[in-house]
């Protein structure tokens, strides 16, 4: 499919995600124009310094008017004030899609805010891609070369917005798959949320811990590759967990039932109990994540 070029795309949020957004559709000459919307004039002057955006505005009427694709990438908690304040001005073929880490939710406003002809336009996406620096003095347009985007369609999307999305990210180099909403909330409680959540936990668990005091200046790598997620924004996870919060919940209680077996393991001196736990893991993740082969139990 041939990736369409758009007259004019309207980015809702320059961050990383959305300035990459919009640098790599403008390095690949998919658009003609990008609009930038924030709130925050910093922002946008950052954006347009950068060659993010063509024009920048504060005022979203204006930024989504005569759109032939818009792209939200927000906090979560500010879909709901976005979406209400673009619906009046959505021109009949406008195309929607955004960057929302959970995907119920925006689906949810999506379906209660807009008119079933401009939901039909809206393809839910998450483009799974980042970097440890934020703003859009860190947009990139190679953000997301060979990384993956879901999209959350369902039967009411049209054909011609999926296609739309679909080979654009496409031509940003990304690997694009789909899956219902509730499944993504799901896989990515697991995979992306639960992770983060346990990161920050820790950390915060060893603070100026009362038994170790500054304990930081022993780590070595393995605590830094484990706890480098909890330098994230805490105002986008916070925002995460109020919006996939039973589904992250339910994740939190499975690992604290791993962690349960794992003192007990311990405690009842079950090394070799530890030991195949430990191999399975391993083995588990050099195969899905590494490419490499299973490897027959050891004796």
């Amino acid at each position: 499919m041939t990736p369409t070029v758009f007259e004019r795309v309207t980015v809702i949020g320059v961050g990383l995600i959305g300035g990459s957004f919009a640098l790599g559709l403008k390095q690949a000459g998919l658009v003609k124009k990008v609009i930038g919307y924030a709130r925050q004039k910093a922002h946008l002057d950052v954006a347009m310094a950068r060659g993010l955006i063509d024009e920048a505005s504060d005022d979203i009427a204006q930024a989504v008017s005569g759109a032939d694709l818009v792209f939200i990438s927000v906090p979560m908690d500010a879909f709901d004030g976005v979406l209400r304040a673009m619906q009046p001005h959505l021109s009949d073929n406008t195309f929607v899609t955004d960057a929302g880490s959970t995907k119920q939710s925006v689906v949810a406003n999506v379906e209660a805010i807009f008119t079933s002809d401009q939901a039909s336009r809206f393809v839910p996406g998450h483009p799974i891609a980042g970097k440890e620096q934020s703003g859009a003095a860190a947009a990139c347009a190679d953000l997301y070369q060979a990384h993956r985007v879901v999209l959350t369609p369902d039967q009411s999307t049209r054909s011609d917005a999926l296609e739309a999305v679909i080979t654009t990210w496409q031509a940003l180099g990304a690997q694009v798959c789909e899956m219902p909403p509730h499944f993504h909330d799901n896989v990515f409680a697991a995979t992306s949320h639960l992770p983060h959540f346990l990161a920050y936990a820790l950390v915060d668990l060893l603070n100026e811990h009362e038994e170790l005091g500054n304990v930081f200046q022993y780590t070595a790598g393995g605590f830094r590759d484990f706890t480098r997620i909890a330098s994230s924004d805490p105002t986008m996870w916070r925002d995460i967990g109020k919006h996939n919060g039973p589904t992250i919940a339910k994740w939190l209680r499975h690992y604290r039932d791993e962690v349960d077996q794992l003192i007990e393991a311990i405690e009842q001196e079950n090394w070799d109990g530890l030991y195949r736990r430990f191999d399975r893991a391993k083995q588990a993740r050099d195969h899905h994540i590494l490419g490499q082969s299973i490897q027959s139990p050891k004796e």
